[in-house]
């Protein structure tokens, strides 16, 4: 996903860039008539003004424009010529990418779109299932304040950890969903989807730790299957790695990291392992667990629960259809009350078909032996045994099984929302059939980033100078090899920049330098679609069909007008935005 695949598809629709195509295989033939250009290095700094994308697309795309540039040198009469032809078509690709700017940047991506990894259409869906916590009710950033603190004072109070870790605060912006933990090694890391550590994304408590020694550790930057996380990203049986997909795990994060450095800085023997278990068991499970967490946020619900009018908007909006809407959530009833009260009011009940705590997902997906209890109003757990789920009642734990057994929504006409997507996602799409959305709230941030200047103008430069190294990479004699040596220069110069500029430690959620991330690899497999929120339902009505873009397989020709850059597919758009496409 990409703000500038939208444009740039729409663009090659246009017979000017064919035009630009030509053109700019007529400035290659006729370079060597124009040797005006002095020799110099032109490695990219980090200002990356008025750079884009647009010819390097039509270097890729146009055969014409390829043949073009792979035949710069062929006729060279002496090396300072041919250096001069290269840094030429250098400048030439600079000039034409920026011309596109303005096309580029007019056509922003909507951060209220639904984006499509499946075909979808809402017609079909009859029945409609939610998570609870960062599905209907979103956090501030104060519920990770609140559990870091109260996880390292448990540390510190329970379990004897040195009172100098009190001095450690929660870091909002250090972490990113979707690392990896090597729980042995005690590294936080992110990995791509083909097992690749992105070098400069593994940190040692809060340090970085050297590219030569990660690659020294793991023996390259391949991580095995056999090491990765389990399926739930858990570590366990022989996996080393742990995956953090859940947004509740940003906390855990810093805090592990937070006494690693803590331990590293005073000098002080540990067992990674050991404390690893601490940390995510005794401590963050405590926090879950005990309900010290669910004691604080009702509380004060108002400071930790924001955009509740909008999940009531689109519960509303469900309910007015006459659709059967549930509810499964790990968390519990008084917490859940307490929450949904505020959101929508005391008869929240009324719009759910069905209401299920404390389910204990992903066991509630496949665990077949334990029953639905009844809860009531006041919490008081009922041993009756359950024939029917019936509305406005409470249920507790169960499993999937019988919930299909008792209400009958089975396939494809059920759809679930859940941010987590192991545990609310992946079983029901793999083993049950139901249509699945993944609540991604870090889109809202990331989109907003791409649709800045700076990042269109770094990226599509990035993607033109990755072209022109393409088409030039076959000259093999000295003089073209030192220029084209330092493109190559220039382009890992800018690698960095397209990870910082979303968070200086780990970059995007989504993608490496240049490969999806794991994290977007399963998000494509086990989502039918995803979304900053479940608002952006509102931007839809109900005969909406999601369409994923055909995206070009690396031996395919872009024959379709439209088509995205990664994976994951591109945006299904707002109806309000389709007039832009």
């Amino acid at each position: 996903m990409a703000p500038w695949s939208l444009p740039l598809s729409s663009l090659l629709k246009h017979t000017d860039c064919l035009q630009r195509a030509n053109i700019f295989c007529n400035v290659v033939q006729g370079l060597h008539h124009h040797h005006h250009h002095p020799v110099r290095s032109r490695l990219w700094k980090r200002n990356f003004r008025a750079v884009s994308q647009g010819v390097g697309q039509l270097l890729s795309h146009q055969p014409r424009a390829g043949k073009c540039a792979a035949s710069v040198c062929s006729s060279s009469l002496d090396g300072q010529n041919t250096t001069e032809r290269l840094w030429s078509v250098y400048d030439e690709t600079k000039r034409q990418t920026g011309d596109l700017i303005s096309v580029i940047t007019a056509n922003s991506v909507d951060s209220d779109t639904i984006f499509a990894n499946n075909e979808m259409s809402l017609r079909d869906i009859e029945i409609y299932g939610f998570d609870y916590d960062y599905t209907l009710a979103f956090y501030s950033s104060h519920l990770h304040t609140l559990i870091f603190n109260i996880a390292r004072d448990i540390l510190v109070t329970n379990h004897r950890y040195p009172e100098g870790l009190r001095k450690y605060e929660y870091i909002p912006n250090f972490a990113v969903r979707g690392l990896h933990y090597d729980v042995q090694k005690a590294l936080l890391m992110k990995i791509d989807a083909f097992h690749y550590i992105q070098l400069g994304t593994v940190y040692r408590g809060l340090h970085p730790v050297p590219d030569e020694e990660v690659i020294a550790m793991y023996e390259g930057c391949h991580v095995p299957l056999e090491i990765m996380s389990d399926f739930y990203g858990k570590s366990s049986h022989g996996h080393t790695m742990k995956q953090f997909m859940d947004i509740f795990s940003l906390p855990e994060m810093t805090l592990l990291s937070c006494v690693n450095d803590f331990f590293m800085r005073h000098n002080i023997d540990y067992e990674p392992v050991h404390l690893y278990k601490d940390v995510k068991v005794s401590s963050i499970r405590d926090v879950h667990v005990k309900g010290i967490m669910y004691r604080a946020v009702e509380a004060d619900i108002e400071k930790y629960i924001c955009y509740g009018e909008q999940s009531h908007a689109v519960l509303k909006k469900l309910s007015a259809q006459g659709k059967k809407m549930f509810l499964i959530t790990n968390s519990p009833f008084d917490f859940v009350d307490r929450g949904m009260n505020y959101i929508v009011g005391k008869d929240w009940r009324d719009l759910f078909d069905v209401v299920i705590v404390q389910a204990d997902k992903p066991s509630f997906f496949n665990d077949r032996r334990k029953p639905f209890r009844r809860v009531t109003d006041k919490g008081v757990l009922l041993w009756d045994r359950i024939h029917r789920l019936e509305k406005g009642q409470i249920y507790k734990q169960g499993n999937l099984y019988e919930f299909l057994r008792l209400t009958g929504w089975r396939g494809s006409k059920v759809l679930y929302f859940g941010d987590h997507i192991y545990s609310d996602l992946a079983d029901l799409t793999l083993k049950h059939g139901w249509r699945t959305g993944a609540i991604i709230p870090e889109l809202r941030k990331e989109i907003k980033i791409m649709n800045t200047p700076e990042y269109v103008h770094m990226m599509t430069w990035l993607q033109s100078l990755t072209g022109l190294i393409e088409q030039m990479q076959v000259h093999r004699d000295p003089t073209s090899r030192a220029v084209v040596e330092e493109w190559i220069k220039e382009r890992e110069a800018m690698k960095p920049q397209t990870k910082d500029i979303f968070n200086a430690q780990f970059g995007s959620l989504f993608r490496t330098y240049h490969n999806p991330t794991y994290f977007s690899r399963r998000l494509s497999r086990f989502a039918d679609i995803y979304m900053a929120s479940i608002s952006c339902l509102l931007n839809y009505d109900f005969q909406h069909t999601f369409f994923p873009r055909r995206t070009p397989l690396q031996h395919e020709a872009p024959y379709w007008p439209e088509h995205g850059s990664t994976g994951l597919g591109v945006s299904s758009p707002a109806p309000q935005d389709q007039s832009r496409v």
